[in-house]
């Protein structure tokens, strides 16, 4: 196996234990909090803090990626998680977990946002949609699993904490044993020019999926949880609802990647939306039958559960391999914006409305950017050109 096929395996295992992570550590706050009393609006509030970091990091992150390195910006990532992570069962005041969860989002934004480049830089044009889409699903099999570890709760506050640092220590041994890399220097040339306008100017479309799979993410996992409960649903209904989303973006993130390969990104991630939110919108619908919820939220992810990746994949295709850690940033910044306004819309939601409509939400923003895609200029000509000078630059 070459190295570079060796390194794309580590960070597809590391990718896995950080979505773990993060599809339990969200749910399992949520959870908390609600048993403590504390209102929805103040709990989506505190579910933002994670958002708030990653939002507060993402423009910093290109940075220290070009001075230290992919794995070196990783593992730093790491250390931040883990201590923040191992912090958090200590104390029970709704300050300090604001501090720790924004602290955590740092350390998880790090973490991906450089194994997200790394991979992209590793990936062949030819295969980049198919290895974006394994990333994906790796990192989807992880949070689908994650859920689960909600069961752990009665054997006390400290088992689901102590698991994810015992994860976090594989994570973290597992990057110590590949060989630290750097992202392609941008030239003289190309500094003269905003590089956030021109990546703006060039992959506007492919850095809205990014925005749209944060929206989803934060909303399902941060608000369903007290929205379920709510409901009459208990945790454990909770703890298997919740994967069914994630479940179904891994029956089909291989084959859209795959799909994208030959046929074209925005045309598949147009088809998707399309049925994404139609899935959305018809999830009132299930009332208290829980096993048509779970099968709505499965098409939903099956349709929509690959957008980031794909989106990423995209804006690799159409920008030139130097700008492609500035589409990175960009794409993290719309992720924890949109990660941010979604559990306190659907806080307010819950409190002023009726609960469901955060999925009729969901549902409006896919049917735009469905007509986003429809009425985007698709010649890819028009891209090569836009590209090209670019590209003899770097």
């Amino acid at each position: 196996m070459s190295s570079s096929r060796y390194t794309f395996w580590v960070l597809i295992l590391v990718v896995a234990i950080a979505g773990l992570s993060q599809g339990l550590s969200i749910p399992l706050l949520a959870v908390l909090l609600e048993k403590q009393g504390v209102s929805s609006v103040m709990n989506g509030l505190n579910a933002a803090a994670l958002y708030i970091g990653m939002v507060l990091v993402s423009p910093l992150l290109e940075i220290p990626l070009r001075r230290i390195g992919y794995r070196s910006t990783i593992l730093w990532g790491m250390l931040l998680l883990t201590v923040a992570t191992g912090l958090i069962p200590l104390f029970s005041h709704l300050a300090v977990w604001f501090v720790l969860r924004m602290l955590m989002g740092i350390g998880d934004t790090s973490l991906h946002y450089s194994s997200q480049m790394w991979v992209t830089k590793i990936a062949s044009p030819q295969t980049r949609g198919r290895d974006l889409s394994l990333y994906g699903l790796a990192y989807g099999v992880g949070f689908s699993i994650g859920p689960l570890g909600l069961n752990l709760l009665p054997l006390g506050l400290w088992v689901p904490f102590g698991v994810l640092l015992f994860l976090y220590a594989i994570a973290f041994l597992l990057i110590l044993r590949i060989q630290n890399e750097f992202p392609e220097a941008i030239v003289q040339a190309e500094k003269k020019q905003n590089k956030y306008a021109t990546v703006l100017r060039i992959g506007w479309l492919s850095l809205i999926p990014s925005f749209l799979y944060g929206f989803m993410e934060t909303s399902l996992n941060g608000s369903f949880p007290v929205y379920a409960l709510r409901t009459g649903l208990s945790i454990e209904w909770v703890s298997l609802i919740l994967p069914a989303f994630v479940v179904g973006s891994i029956i089909l993130q291989m084959p859209l990647g795959t799909l994208s390969d030959r046929i074209g990104r925005r045309q598949v991630m147009l088809a998707c939306a399309i049925v994404g939110g139609v899935a959305f919108f018809l999830f009132p619908l299930a009332g208290e039958n829980v096993w048509l919820m779970m099968l709505l939220l499965a098409i939903a992810g099956a349709a929509v559960g690959s957008f980031y990746s794909l989106g990423l994949a995209y804006s690799a295709d159409i920008l030139p391999a130097a700008m492609v850690p500035t589409a990175g940033i960009i794409a993290g910044i719309n992720f924890g914006v949109a990660s941010i306004l979604a559990p306190n819309v659907n806080g307010v939601l819950m409190e002023w409305w009726e609960p469901w409509t955060m999925f009729w939400v969901m549902g409006a923003l896919l049917v735009v950017f469905a007509a986003a895609c429809l009425f985007a200029k698709n010649s890819k000509s028009q891209d090569t050109q836009c590209s090209l000078p670019l590209q003899k630059q770097g």
